[in-house]
Formats: C-alpha cells, sequence, structure tokens
C-alpha cells in the first residue's frame, strides 16, 4: 500500500480537485440560473438561456455529490462535524439546489406569464443562495469553527446560524457570488448571440473586476486582520487518527505562514487576481472562449488560496483549538484511503472522458431560432 502520510496529502489533493470541478462546472449553471432575471429580458430569451444549461446541470451536479462521498469517506469526523454544525446552512443549500431541477421542469409545463415568472426566480435563488452559502462556509473555515470533540472525539456544534454571518464570512460569500455568477456570464456568452451575448459580457467584465477587489480585500483582510491556527506540539504524520494528540495556537497573520515555508503557494492568489483581470479583459474584447477558461482559472486560483493558506487545517476549532481537524488527523484509515485510491484511479479518468465528451457533443452557440425546433429541452 502507499504510505499513510502520503495518502493523506493525496486525499487533501483529490478533495480539492472536486471542489474545483464542482465549482467550475455546476458554477456556470448556478450562475446562469442567477443572472435569469438580469440578462434575459423576455421568456425566449430566458428559455434560451436555460437551454444552454440544460443538458449539463444534472451531470455537472454529481460533482458535489462526488465531493460530499468523499469527504464522508476519507475525512469522516469532518463530515460529521461540518453537517451537524451547519445544519441549517446547508439545509438551505439543498433547498436552493432542489429548487433547480424543479424550476427546469415545471417552468414551461404552463404558458402563464406569472407562472414562468415565479420560477424564474425560483432559479435565481437556486444559484445566488449555494453561491453565497459555500462562500460564508469558507470564510467561517478561516475564522474557526464553534466546536469542541469529548474524550470519545463526539462532536459539539457551540455556535449558531447568525454567528456564521460575520463581517469577514460574508466578504467571502460575496465573493463566491461574484465570480460563479461571473462563471455563468462566460459561459453565456459562449453558448448564445444576439442581446444576450452582448448583456452577458457587459456583466462579466463587471462582476470579474467585483471578484478581483473581493478576492485582494479577503486576502488582506487574512493577511493582517485575522488570527489563523498554528500546530505548535511535535506531531506524527502516521499516527491514528486523534485530533486531541496535539498543541495549537491562535496567532496573528499564521495563515501567511505557509507561504514563507512553501513559496510556490503564492501561485494561487497570483493566480486568482491574473486570472480574474484577464477575464474582464476578454469579455471586453468579445473572446469568450478565454473569458471563460480565464474565469474557471479564476476560481481554481482563489480555492486553491484558501486550500494552502489553512494547511494542514482542514476545520479548526475557535473554542477548543486542539480539537482542530487537520489533514493528519481527520483522515479515515490506511486501507480506505487506499482503497479509495485505487477506485478513484479507474472511474475518474472515465468521468472525465464521458464528461469531456459530453461537452463535445453539446457544442456550438444556441439561438433564437432553436427554440422552435424539437430537440430543444425547455
Amino acid at each position: 500500500m502507499i504510505d499513510y502520510e502520503l495518502l493523506r496529502v493525496i486525499w487533501w489533493c483529490l478533495v480539492g480537485v472536486l471542489l474545483i470541478g464542482f465549482a467550475v462546472t455546476d458554477g456556470f449553471d448556478l450562475g446562469v440560473g442567477a443572472l435569469l432575471t438580469l440578462i434575459g429580458k423576455n421568456d425566449k430569451e430566458r428559455r434560451v438561456m436555460i437551454n444552454t444549461v440544460g443538458p449539463h446541470w444534472d451531470g455537472n451536479q454529481v460533482w458535489f455529490i462526488t465531493a460530499g462521498g468523499a469527504i464522508f469517506a476519507a475525512w469522516p469526523m469532518i463530515y460529521a462535524t461540518a453537517f451537524s454544525g451547519f445544519y441549517l446552512a446547508l439545509a438551505l443549500t439543498l433547498i436552493a439546489l432542489w429548487m433547480r431541477p424543479i424550476g427546469f421542469d415545471y417552468r414551461s409545463k404552463l404558458p402563464n406569464p406569472q407562472w414562468r415568472k415565479a420560477w424564474d426566480w425560483a432559479l435565481f435563488a437556486g444559484g445566488v443562495i449555494p453561491s453565497l452559502i459555500f462562500g460564508v462556509a469558507f470564510g467561517n473555515l478561516l475564522l474557526g469553527v464553534p466546536f469542541e470533540l469529548d474524550s470519545t472525539l463526539k462532536s459539539t456544534y457551540t455556535g449558531s446560524f447568525f454567528g456564521l454571518l460575520t463581517p469577514f464570512a460574508l466578504v467571502s460569500g460575496l465573493l463566491s457570488v461574484a465570480i460563479l455568477l461571473n462563471h455563468g456570464a462566460t459561459w453565456l456568452q459562449m453558448k448564445t448571440d444576439g442581446f444576450i451575448e452582448v448583456r452577458a459580457r457587459a456583466v462579466s467584465v463587471v462582476l470579474s473586476l467585483v471578484g478581483v477587489a473581493l478576492f485582494v480585500i479577503a486576502g488582506f483582510w487574512v493577511a493582517f486582520g485575522l488570527d489563523g491556527f498554528v500546530i505548535t506540539s511535535a506531531i506524527d504524520t502516521i499516527a491514528t487518527s486523534n485530533p486531541l494528540k496535539k498543541e495549537v495556537a491562535i496567532e496573528a497573520g499564521a495563515w501567511m505562514s505557509n507561504y514563507s515555508k512553501y513559496p510556490f503557494m503564492v501561485v494561487a492568489p497570483v493566480l486568482g487576481v491574473v486570472a480574474g483581470l484577464a477575464c474582464a479583459f476578454f469579455s471586453k474584447r468579445g473572446n469568450p472562449g478565454m473569458a471563460f477558461v480565464s474565469s474557471a482559472l479564476f476560481i481554481t486560483g482563489v480555492i486553491l488560496t484558501a486550500g494552502f493558506s489553512m494547511f494542514p487545517f482542514l476545520m479548526p476549532s475557535i473554542t477548543m483549538p486542539e480539537a482542530s481537524l487537520t489533514v493528519w488527523d481527520a483522515t479515515s484509515s490506511h486501507m480506505t484511503l487506499n482503497v479509495m485510491f485505487i477506485v478513484a484511479c479507474i472511474f475518474v479518468p472515465i468521468v472525465l472522458s464521458y464528461t469531456a465528451y459530453s461537452f463535445y457533443v453539446m457544442r456550438g452557440r444556441i439561438k433564437n431560432d432553436d427554440l422552435d425546433q424539437s430537440h430543444t429541452i425547455y
């Protein structure tokens, strides 16, 4: 079997890849739904927008399910603590995500304008609410989550739902909304023409610049305004998973220490800023393909920056720092990680190949005249 310490790092990387894959693929259809009432000015334009994501949204959703399953299997303590502590936030996310398939399926069942308008707003909520909550969740991970562990490693969440809505967490949430809606706008640039494409280009320029500004603000906030977490005791990286066998201190600027230890990590924030500015540039110049790629790299840079800053912490505890969950002490057994890695090596390439093929088959722009053809979905 692969070395246990190495496997733990591999699964940290793989879960990160799954989260990035979800944000990049499902992010554009979340963005399209949220932009439905802003960019689409009439029923036909909104139908065009919906049909651009129609063949892909359900497949993109699988990334979210797979990431949740991987967290459950690789980091069971993270899964248990997060899903119990963030229960209401996750319930709201799931309710909002349910609005999408229901909205897609029921919107065009009746020709009544009020009926369709109501589902348009449901799709808007189904795009904005998850985008906001995902960002707020990442913000709270950087701040530290209020939970404790007893001697049996049972977690107890000591916070509240409204306690999650701190200023920094809300900035993180707005950043998430900006970059995912921007991703949807770049997708619309590639997949539509006419007025929809023109409006999407203008929206993308604004959201790209807003996203970069929020990313920079959050970065300076983390560097100079937030306390971070650092392990102060010697740790055995191949020991049995037990978070209570370490000592953790909360120090100013601790989240920046990884960038001095591992200088290559600075590529993440640089990528985020450069890609965000490039997205605005390419959208302004009318190059939708490069705008979409830049948007995907922008999202990748933002997520990598958060992951690199926190490593090896996965879920730090603000109320009981020594109970913080890390890559070294929150994982499943050596055998579990090894079997999962073998399975991932077999099936992930298959999923990626099929996904790439489906995008290739559905390539091209959707136009207003296409809605009169029998092959349209919605």
